[in-house]
């Protein structure tokens, strides 16, 4: 088996119900911070910690997003004809050509577990990260996934990244009950979602994964 980490899956699918109604028209993951797209930080972290393969978990209402990271000859042909080299490179070079993106549908809004699992006809038994990519993580010159794979070479194993978070918002993530094992790392006894702050193991919330 490849323990390798080539693929990411990043689940898109959601109907971003939070965000109305600024997501009724528009996905969550196009959100545009600054100039880029949410879901353009995630892919562009995935791809500098040696990512090949994106599998974008989408839904009916997501097509933009595989619009974004397509060709746009139209677009393109009008860059080039007003001579408008700077955006065109920006443009033409979203992902590097190396990268590939694959897209599958998921019919119903079924939960993370099932959009993941949407992935494994393309995964097989290769370990692979996922990104949820309506989070943006700003972790100083070495991105959050890069270090997870740095963590899951050395370990050979699972790899939960997670977040501290206010006490009284503990029910709107999934929490984690840790023991220490070293500086920034620990082993995960149990997974509660959405606790109640009164019956919450701890305030650290699920993040990112690597399986």
């Amino acid at each position: 088996m490849n323990t390798r980490i080539r693929k990411a899956v990043l689940p898109v699918a959601g109907l971003g119900v939070r965000f109305l109604p600024a997501t009724k028209a528009s996905p969550k993951e196009m959100m545009p911070i600054v100039d880029k797209p949410l879901v353009q930080y995630a892919a562009e972290e995935a791809v500098s910690a040696g990512i090949k393969d994106l599998i974008f978990i989408t839904g009916r209402t997501k097509r933009s997003i595989s619009d974004h990271f397509d060709k746009a000859y139209e677009l393109e042909a009008e860059l080039e004809k007003g001579s408008k080299c700077e955006l065109l490179q920006i443009v033409r070079n979203i992902l590097p050509p190396e990268v590939t993106c694959i897209y599958i549908r998921q019919a119903e809004p079924l939960g993370l577990g099932h959009a993941v699992l949407r992935a494994r006809p393309v995964v097989g038994r290769e370990p692979f990260a996922v990104l949820l990519a309506d989070d943006l993580i700003e972790n100083g010159n070495v991105g959050c996934i890069k270090q997870m794979i740095e963590m899951f070479e050395a370990h050979q194993c699972s790899v939960l990244a997670v977040e501290p978070v206010p006490l009284e918002d503990t029910s709107k993530y999934g929490i984690v009950e840790t023991e220490r094992i070293a500086d920034r790392l620990s082993r995960v006894v149990r997974i509660v979602e959405k606790p109640k702050p009164e019956e919450a193991p701890s305030t650290l919330a699920l993040w990112g994964d690597i399986f």
